[in-house]
């Protein structure tokens, strides 16, 4: 009989350095913003990810495909994935603090059960993951809620763009469930889907932003976007694809949880912001609603 993976020491050690990883990478966007438009940081982002991705890759004795069914599947999911709601998110950022971006970031999961229930046939919606849809979509109202009502202001447009950003991952998760039906491992997906993006956003960047006629930009915010390419991507990628091998992608999602703690914490340390107490409301209650989501407190209760 088939056993669910398991937390280990390890797997717990690969959650708390992806949480600080993509945690940071909030902090590094803001950072990077300074000198960057968001098109040309998520180039920076994409491109300079690849290189460490594929040399890990071949290292592991893995190849890109060389059909083009295979170059056409990783292109959506790419667009998808990466460079569609990295050009949303990284605009948003222009307007929004980097703790409350990433708390509007990990609702991830409660649109992913929304996408899954009217797209699939095997994924729908049970009543305990409606509820925590509900609360989740409550906290973001909470948090929304006041811009809302001042009409479409910059800051609203921004956390909008931010909430699509997330319905596009959703949109890849389902999409890539084709993926399973390649050859493919999640290390090829991973270096393979990163390339496509930055291939996407080429284009975008040289006729959008013509990045030859820009201003110096400051060292702070050039090391920023390296560090947010190597480490919050390239790294980030390759420890992530290990831990669902070891724990499961249902254990893996816990890095949502630890994500924004350490976003928050690292924008009022360094970047001067603080959240109101409306915002820490409904970040309370998205907490809950991906709580019930992952199911495993909801067990806990229901045991004793």
């Amino acid at each position: 009989m088939m056993t669910s993976p398991k937390l280990d020491a390890t797997g717990w050690g690969l959650i708390a350095i992806l949480s600080i990883l993509w945690g940071g990478a909030f902090f590094l966007i803001e950072v990077g913003l300074r000198s960057y438009s968001p098109n040309i940081l998520v180039f920076m982002r994409l491109a300079l990810a690849v290189p460490p991705m594929w040399i890990v890759m071949r290292l592991m004795g893995e190849r890109l495909p060389t059909d083009p069914k295979s170059w056409a599947l990783l292109m959506v999911v790419g667009a998808l994935n990466c460079a569609l709601p990295f050009i949303l998110f990284f605009w948003g950022q222009q307007y929004l603090d980097s703790g409350y971006a990433s708390i509007l970031n990990a609702t991830t999961p409660i649109w992913g059960v929304v996408v899954a229930h009217f797209m699939t046939h095997d994924e729908k919606a049970t009543p305990a993951r409606i509820v925590g849809v509900l609360v989740g979509m409550a906290g973001i109202i909470v948090m929304v809620g006041p811009d809302a009502m001042k009409g479409l202001s910059n800051n609203l447009l921004a956390q909008i763009a931010c909430i699509i950003s997330t319905l596009f991952y959703s949109f890849a998760a389902i999409y890539g469930r084709r993926l399973s039906q390649t050859q493919m491992t999640p290390m090829v997906v991973a270096t393979g889907q990163t390339a496509m993006a930055a291939l996407f956003m080429l284009p975008v960047v040289l006729l959008f932003d013509q990045p030859w006629a820009m201003a110096m930009p400051r060292l702070d915010s050039t090391l920023a976007g390296v560090t947010l390419a190597l480490l919050s991507t390239a790294l980030a990628y390759i420890l992530y694809f290990r831990l669902i091998d070891r724990a499961g992608a249902s254990n893996a999602q816990l890095v949502a949880f630890l994500m924004p703690i350490l976003a928050v914490i690292l924008g009022i340390a360094f970047l001067g912001e603080s959240l109101s107490s409306g915002q820490i409301a409904g970040a309370g209650l998205i907490a809950v609603g991906l709580a019930i989501l992952d199911g495993r407190l909801v067990a806990r209760f229901q045991q004793k």
